[in-house]
């Protein structure tokens, strides 16, 4: 609210807590209703990178799953079958490099949910390198990892009417995450 009084501008999404790169904001009103719609139908495209602990078995793929939050612990949990009010997700994800038991991966969000990359690849057995609540703790604290390395890298839009000069922009963060040293 802070921000949106001084300078007018709307947080049109939010990323998870040691999260960095690249955030939607709305300049008016009018801007802040369509992003917002684009997120809920789904036509914003968000591509993540981050450096997770061991090799996949599968280079590439998509998976679906099913996420529980538990508000009280601020955790959610992942189930592989439908489970009682727990939420359907999707993550897409591509290995762009090994680095010994390491691999550098780039994920792509069909469902935006709280925690949903950090618990799904950790669920999948693959937790993102520094992640203290999904992650390795051993592993984090031999390479003295004391953050998540993760980072929101690009966004997209499509079908946007009112901002349709943003249809098919991609929007990339030119910051990388620090890469902690695994040798």
């Amino acid at each position: 609210r802070i921000v949106q009084q001084k300078y007018g501008t709307r947080f049109i999404h939010r990323l998870d807590r040691n999260t960095c790169g690249v955030m939607v904001f709305a300049r008016n009103e009018e801007a802040e209703k369509e992003l917002l719609a684009a997120f809920r139908e789904r036509r914003a495209e968000k591509w993540y990178e981050t450096l997770c602990f061991h090799s996949f078995k599968v280079i590439q793929g998509t998976f679906t799953a099913y996420l529980l939050k538990d508000e009280k612990n601020a955790r959610v949990k992942i189930f592989e079958k439908p489970h009682p009010s727990a939420e359907k997700i999707i993550t897409q994800y591509s290995v762009r490099k090994k680095i010994g038991e390491y691999s550098l991966v780039d994920v792509c969000l069909h469902s935006g949910k709280t925690h949903q990359i950090r618990a799904h690849l950790a669920f999948l057995g693959n937790p993102v390198v520094g992640d203290e609540k999904y992650g390795d703790e051993a592993l984090n604290k031999k390479y003295h990892v004391k953050r998540h390395i993760l980072v929101a890298k690009s966004i997209a839009f499509e079908g946007l009417s009112a901002l349709s000069y943003l249809n098919g922009k991609k929007f990339v963060s030119s910051f990388c995450a620090e890469m902690p040293s695994l040798s």
